[in-house]
Protein backbone atom coordinates (compact mmCIF):
# COMPACT_ATOMS: atom_id res chain seq x y z
CA UNK A 1 0.00 0.00 0.00
CA UNK A 2 1.46 3.29 -0.97
CA UNK A 3 2.03 5.78 1.49
CA UNK A 4 1.83 9.53 1.30
CA UNK A 5 2.96 12.18 3.39
CA UNK A 6 0.45 14.80 4.65
CA UNK A 7 2.19 18.04 4.97
CA UNK A 8 1.03 21.10 7.40
CA UNK A 9 -0.22 23.03 4.33
CA UNK A 10 -1.83 20.44 2.96
CA UNK A 11 -3.73 20.10 6.36
CA UNK A 12 -4.19 24.04 5.93
CA UNK A 13 -5.88 23.66 2.82
CA UNK A 14 -8.49 20.58 4.19
CA UNK A 15 -9.62 22.75 7.14
CA UNK A 16 -10.08 25.99 4.72
CA UNK A 17 -12.33 23.62 2.68
CA UNK A 18 -13.80 22.49 5.25
CA UNK A 19 -15.08 25.73 6.84
CA UNK A 20 -16.37 26.78 3.22
CA UNK A 21 -18.46 23.22 3.11
CA UNK A 22 -19.58 24.46 6.93
CA UNK A 23 -20.19 28.06 5.97
CA UNK A 24 -22.36 27.07 2.78
CA UNK A 25 -24.47 24.31 4.74
CA UNK A 26 -24.86 26.75 7.54
CA UNK A 27 -25.87 30.06 5.17
CA UNK A 28 -28.54 27.81 3.36
CA UNK A 29 -30.16 26.39 6.58
CA UNK A 30 -29.99 30.05 8.06
CA UNK A 31 -32.05 30.99 4.64
CA UNK A 32 -34.61 28.72 5.45
CA UNK A 33 -37.85 30.09 6.64
CA UNK A 34 -38.91 29.88 10.49
CA UNK A 35 -40.98 27.20 11.05
CA UNK A 36 -45.12 29.18 11.15
CA UNK A 37 -46.58 28.91 13.95
CA UNK A 38 -50.43 28.30 12.68
CA UNK A 39 -50.91 25.63 10.00
CA UNK A 40 -53.80 25.95 7.37
CA UNK A 41 -56.08 23.34 6.93
CA UNK A 42 -54.37 22.30 3.39
CA UNK A 43 -51.24 21.93 4.88
CA UNK A 44 -52.52 19.88 7.95
CA UNK A 45 -54.11 16.98 5.56
CA UNK A 46 -49.95 17.37 3.69
CA UNK A 47 -48.61 16.41 6.58
CA UNK A 48 -50.80 13.84 8.25
CA UNK A 49 -51.77 12.90 4.58
CA UNK A 50 -55.49 12.52 5.25
CA UNK A 51 -58.27 13.77 3.28
CA UNK A 52 -60.50 16.58 4.35
CA UNK A 53 -63.04 14.33 5.86
CA UNK A 54 -60.61 12.95 8.00
CA UNK A 55 -59.79 16.21 8.98
CA UNK A 56 -63.35 16.97 9.81
CA UNK A 57 -63.45 14.22 11.71
CA UNK A 58 -60.30 14.69 13.91
CA UNK A 59 -62.06 18.55 14.30
CA UNK A 60 -65.20 17.65 15.28
CA UNK A 61 -64.25 14.93 17.79
CA UNK A 62 -61.48 17.81 19.40
CA UNK A 63 -58.67 15.61 18.76
CA UNK A 64 -57.40 18.79 16.83
CA UNK A 65 -58.07 21.95 18.26
CA UNK A 66 -58.56 24.60 16.11
CA UNK A 67 -59.26 28.74 15.42
CA UNK A 68 -61.51 30.10 12.76
CA UNK A 69 -61.08 32.97 11.26
CA UNK A 70 -62.75 34.76 8.77
CA UNK A 71 -64.10 31.18 7.73
CA UNK A 72 -61.02 29.67 7.62
CA UNK A 73 -59.25 26.41 10.13
CA UNK A 74 -56.05 26.86 11.66
CA UNK A 75 -54.15 24.39 13.69
CA UNK A 76 -51.25 25.07 15.75
CA UNK A 77 -48.05 23.62 14.29
CA UNK A 78 -47.02 22.25 17.49
CA UNK A 79 -49.67 20.32 18.31
CA UNK A 80 -49.72 18.80 14.86
CA UNK A 81 -46.36 17.98 15.29
CA UNK A 82 -47.01 16.23 18.33
CA UNK A 83 -49.49 14.09 16.96
CA UNK A 84 -46.95 13.16 14.26
CA UNK A 85 -44.60 12.06 16.84
CA UNK A 86 -47.53 10.34 18.55
CA UNK A 87 -48.48 8.08 15.90
CA UNK A 88 -44.46 7.30 14.84
CA UNK A 89 -44.20 5.94 18.13
CA UNK A 90 -47.57 3.92 17.94
CA UNK A 91 -46.91 2.32 14.37
CA UNK A 92 -43.34 1.12 16.01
Amino acid sequence: MPTSIITTDDLREFKLELLEEFEELLSSYLKKEPPKKWLRSSDVKKMLKISHSTLQNLRSKNILTTHKIEGLYFYDAAEIDKVLTESQTTTQ
